[in-house]
């Protein structure tokens, strides 16, 4: 792996890459192996961002949607405001966005308080292990990097479980923070997995080390990679197999099932390991992020604008003098 110059390209190349890879794998979703490579033999040829399955070429769905919401209240609030998180969330959803996950739609749309409905919905539902918490999670991964593992790690779980009951969910989004956090370090975050390990919850930490082991194929997995540890296993696995960010998009994507949200935690990963000049230009110039419920209806984010918000979640140029607040 050849690392980006800086920390702060690491940063740029998370927020970045996880919208692109997005972008890239959304018209592909639910669809068969290989499709991708199938319809685009060439790396590098061009016009891979085709659109389609109701998505414009270069159009980010719910995952990128998401993780702006969150980054945009952490700059606004100067750190983690959970019920201002949720609201923001409430408003997208209310909006109808084109995509949205049922789960997150039905705890969003549950009228229960922010602190509860989660919760309430997994006891109801008992089905909570989803991977609509890790696909929102870079631009919080970038933010609460520089203070630390167990900072990071509490804060990925505490913006999961917003939408999320099920520890599950909350394991999977902590490891991926820890993973950009030491990235972010301009450390390898491969060979960070086994000690990262140690800081998952006990009832969980198995099941991950089974998906993030170096010998691991998506091929094993047990369950559909709509999951959020197959999702983070197959993400895993498309960087440790590949050795440049184009590379492992199209790995990931080519995998097929839920493939918007495995290219975008790819994407994450990728585009921290390998920095925001990695990523084709010919995939940025085309890509855009629709902003529903935000009050302007004709909100539309791009690169330069999704740059920006890296930009300054990684250095916290929006918030107050002083250290910023961790959880």
């Amino acid at each position: 792996m050849t690392a980006p110059s800086t920390a702060l390209a690491a940063a740029l190349g998370t927020v970045l890459g996880s919208a692109v890879g997005d972008a890239l794998g959304a018209p592909f979703e639910f669809g068969p192996e290989g499709a991708f490579t199938a319809r685009f033999p060439t790396p590098g040829y061009g016009g891979e961002m085709c659109g389609g399955g109701g998505w414009d070429p270069g159009e980010a769905t719910d995952d990128t949607q998401m993780a702006v919401l969150v980054g945009e209240s952490l700059l606004r609030h100067d750190g983690l405001e959970l019920p201002d998180i949720f609201r923001r969330f409430q408003q997208w959803a209310a909006a109808e966005p084109k995509d949205i996950g049922l789960q997150t739609e039905a705890v969003l749309g549950s009228g229960d308080p922010w602190d509860l409905a989660a919760s309430l919905h997994f006891q109801v539902s008992q089905r909570a292990a989803g991977n609509g918490s890790l696909m929102r999670a870079a631009t919080s991964a970038v933010y609460f990097a520089p203070h630390g593992r167990t900072a990071t790690m509490t804060a990925a779980r505490q913006i999961a479980a917003l939408t999320h009951g099920d520890r599950a969910a909350w394991e999977g989004t902590a490891l991926f923070h820890e993973l950009i956090r030491v990235a972010l370090d301009g450390r390898d975050p491969l060979t960070a997995i086994p000690e990262a390990l140690d800081f998952v919850h006990p009832d969980h930490r198995a099941r991950y080390a089974t998906v993030l082991a170096p010998d691991w194929h998506p091929d094993r997995a047990t369950e559909f990679n709509g999951a959020v540890w197959p999702c983070l296993g197959s993400a895993v696995w498309a960087l440790r197999t590949t050795d440049s960010y184009e590379a492992s998009v199209r790995a990931a994507i080519d995998l097929g099932g839920d493939t918007d949200t495995v290219a975008a935690v790819t994407g994450g990963l990728a585009g921290a390991v390998y920095g925001a000049d990695a990523i084709p230009e010919r995939w940025t110039e085309l890509l855009h992020v629709p902003m529903p419920g935000s009050g302007d209806h004709n909100r539309v984010l791009r690169a330069p604008e999704l740059t920006d918000l890296a930009r300054r979640l990684a250095t916290g140029i929006d918030a107050a003098p002083g250290p910023r607040r961790a959880p």
